[in-house]
């Protein structure tokens, strides 16, 4: 499989052979699966303070032989513990159980809870492969919302200087250029404010997704490139199925350097 790799002004420049990874048959269950394993991997394990809705004075007392104010039972109350007082006054608020205001929870979250999801390592790497693959597919790519233009033939390869671009302002020329800088207009577009209580809770915005940025090692223009809305850029050696497949849908609008191809030929995933 052949590709051709486009200059900083979006000409053609030559063509190359790609590596065997990009001819991989695609599937999208084990692309989802390897997400997950990701996304669970940075779950933490939580629980509840164990006295919590328990620090109260509530007991319930069946015993019909003592008088009103000292029993729980048969004085028109629900048959439930409440708040203990005063010595000389009955029975007040309900407490401790879970239907009660500030009871206990029913089932509350267990730090014993195994919350992450496990992956062979085989089917990593082959999820990883799938994965990069789909990345080649225009039908794939156009289905997961992304802008593409008539122009743009997959897989995008611009030559290695783009790795040296040390302002944001030259990389949006280059990518217009290559015409994919529509993708990072149309996710501005849809950037909203979240719903609910997560907008002050460091989570104003939700979002969209648009170009990945694959180069071959921390380069200059992982600053220039990482402001601009939706753009996520890695090195070819941290490149995951989550990064390629965001919500574990596979088809993300790829931007390789021609030196990210080289190191996608050495590089050991799994």
């Amino acid at each position: 499989m052949k590709a051709t790799v486009l200059s900083l002004t979006g000409q053609k420049t030559k063509e190359i052979t790609l590596p065997p990874v990009f001819e991989t048959e695609v599937n999208t269950g084990l692309i989802k699966r390897a997400v997950l394993a990701i996304q669970s991997s940075r779950l933490q394990p939580k629980g509840v303070f164990p006295k919590a809705g328990r620090q109260n004075t509530a007991v319930y007392v069946g015993y019909r032989g003592l008088p009103a104010p000292e029993r729980t039972i048969n004085i028109g109350h629900a048959r439930l513990p409440r708040m203990k007082n005063r010595r000389t006054l009955a029975a007040g608020q309900v407490a401790r159980v879970p239907q009660a205001v500030g009871g206990v929870r029913a089932h509350p979250p267990k730090v014993e809870k195994n919350l992450k999801e496990c992956i062979n390592k085989k089917e990593k790497k082959k999820a990883l492969q799938s994965a990069i693959a789909a990345t080649t597919q225009l039908e794939r790519v156009k289905k997961r919302g992304h802008q593409v233009a008539k122009e743009i033939q997959l897989p995008l390869i611009i030559e290695k200087g783009f790795e040296e671009i040390e302002k944001t302002s030259a990389v949006i020329k280059t990518l217009k250029a290559i015409h994919v800088f529509r993708d990072i207009e149309n996710a501005k577009k849809k950037k909203r404010i979240r719903a609910g209580k997560g907008k002050r809770r460091g989570r104003k915005f939700k979002r969209k997704k648009s170009i990945l940025i694959v180069t071959s090692k921390n380069a200059k223009v992982y600053k220039a490139a990482r402001n601009l809305e939706g753009v996520d850029i890695v090195s070819v050696q941290n490149l995951n199925a989550e990064l390629l497949a965001p919500g574990a849908v596979s088809g993300r609008l790829t931007v390789w350097t021609e030196g990210s191809i080289q190191g996608l030929e050495k590089k050991k995933s799994g």
